[in-house]
């Protein structure tokens, strides 16, 4: 190792001690990337990047991107790519979300991904777990099947001298065995970007290259065994910023096919004081102009959006023991119903049955309109008197959650509440449009059966709508 990278890798030890300056000015000091022609990265993501691109002073794209998976993706480098995407695209209007649950593997995301990814309906979706491998499928699956978001599916970094000379031939890395890091990354990851259109950015072979080229080992840019030190942080954002680019040369991504706009007056036009619009897809959202027109009634297939039972949502069931903080991590995931929900609150009080028994519970649920609505147990499955509450068994998840919020033992006695959410309108009403040069989304209804569907707003030609815009996820669900 010569002086200079002796002394660059001295400076990254000394700042990150010291915690006093900003990445940027850290990452002066660290060795700069140099990664292969980008030919080829972002293609399956460019509905996305074309939307920031495109955007101008006079037309400010909104673009809503959400960040998922656990404790790697809560870290800073997704930050850092937040903040370079508003440097290098400042007219666009972005809505960035980072919903990540450290210490939840696939098998768990799995289930938290009903109340936080679909539901968020992205145009982005930036995704890193660990896990079981089939599980890691069925999110990537259930993504294709409910939304249109575009996927950038992230592979693993390197934790430790071995991943060196890993094998990675797929076809020599069945999923059972010992090489499941090698598995997961050169077979299965690879294998469902390109099934499902997913961009898989390769940061484990850019870390390889990286790490070979200035002579650092694995640990150098890992503060414990797996996470992700300042240096490593400020690589990672770069991996990922590297795919997160416009290039027209790589066509349209399949994205362009699932979302459809329809301009008012070009492609739509009033007619008997009503838009109409028949479409496929399961989602229909407007977008607003200045105005101050009254409400505008919204029937799709000839019915109120409040009367499909499939566009009422579950938030996440969280707790908050008496002189703890909330402990974001659900206790419960996920939460069904076999009948239609209400807009309401709910509030489960649980007790421990048995001191020595961390993971047993009795309850009592309330809704805030149902009200009582029956009590039981977590060693058995539940179903509400009113039908809208149905806990599995396996779906109670108590004592892990509170512990990775610090909370140990679990409390004689806790609550858990909820909320239910309307993903619906019945009426549009103007959010009040300030700026006409930024593009202010309106949900109209999100979670339709993903087929044939009329959409008719009743109102006047000076209902501010400028655009009806519908979204078509580019997979039928799968049967069940």
């Amino acid at each position: 190792m010569n002086l200079t990278m002796m002394f660059r890798i001295l400076m990254v030890a000394l700042f990150a001690a010291s915690g006093g300056l900003r990445m940027c000015a850290e990452s002066a000091v660290y060795p700069p990337t140099r990664f292969p022609d980008a030919l080829g990265w972002g293609k399956n993501i460019q509905r996305t990047m074309r939307l920031l691109a495109t955007s101008t002073a006079e037309k400010r794209n909104t673009v809503r991107i959400l960040f998922y998976g656990q404790s790697i993706t809560e870290q800073k480098w997704a930050k850092l790519v937040e903040e370079d995407l508003r440097r290098r695209f400042p007219h666009a209007n972005l809505v960035v979300e980072n919903r990540a649950l450290g210490g939840f593997s696939s098998q768990i995301l799995v289930k938290t991904a009903e109340t936080d990814l679909y539901s968020f309906q992205p145009d982005l979706l930036i995704f890193h777990v660990y896990g079981s491998h089939d599980k890691y499928e069925d999110i990537i699956r259930r993504m294709r099947e409910r939304t249109t978001a575009e996927i950038l599916m992230q592979n693993d970094h390197l934790t430790k001298p071995a991943d060196f000379t890993e094998e990675t031939d797929a076809d020599k890395l069945p999923p059972a065995g010992k090489h499941w890091d090698a598995f997961m990354n050169h077979n299965w990851l690879p294998s469902l970007a390109k099934k499902y259109g997913a961009e898989l950015c390769d940061q484990r072979a850019l870390w390889k290259a990286y790490l070979r080229e200035n002579n650092l080992e694995p640990k150098t840019l890992l503060k414990d065994s797996v996470h992700l030190n300042a240096h490593e942080e400020w690589f990672m954002a770069e991996c990922v910023k590297a795919y997160l680019r416009y290039d027209p040369k790589l066509g349209p991504s399949p994205a362009e096919g699932w979302v459809k706009t329809y301009e008012v007056g070009k492609d739509l036009r009033w007619m008997n004081g009503k838009l109409r619009l028949e479409f496929q897809g399961n989602c229909v959202e407007v977008v607003c102009k200045p105005g101050t027109a009254g409400p505008a009634a919204v029937r799709i297939d000839g019915r109120k959006p409040s009367e499909f039972p499939e566009l009422y949502g579950f938030t996440r069931a969280v707790t908050q023991p008496s002189g703890k903080w909330l402990v974001k991590w659900p206790v419960i995931a996920p939460i069904g119903a076999e009948k239609p929900l209400l807009i309401e609150d709910w509030t489960l009080a649980a007790r421990r049955v048995d001191a020595a028994n961390e993971k047993l519970f009795s309850f009592a649920l309330t809704g805030s309109k149902t009200g009582s609505d029956g009590e039981g147990r977590s060693d058995g499955r539940f179903v509400s008197k009113s039908g809208r509450v149905v806990i599995e068994t396996n779906d109670w998840n108590v004592t892990y959650a509170l512990n990775l919020g610090g909370i140990k033992p679990v409390p004689d006695t806790f609550e858990v509440k909820w909320k239910v959410e309307a993903r619906f309108v019945d009426e549009f009403v103007s959010p009040g449009v300030t700026d006409a040069a930024v593009e202010t989304r309106l949900t109209l209804a999100s979670g339709l059966s993903n087929g044939k569907h009329t959409l008719e707003i009743a109102g006047s030609e000076g209902t501010p709508i400028a655009v009806i815009r519908v979204y078509r996820p580019g997979l039928a669900p799968a049967r069940r």
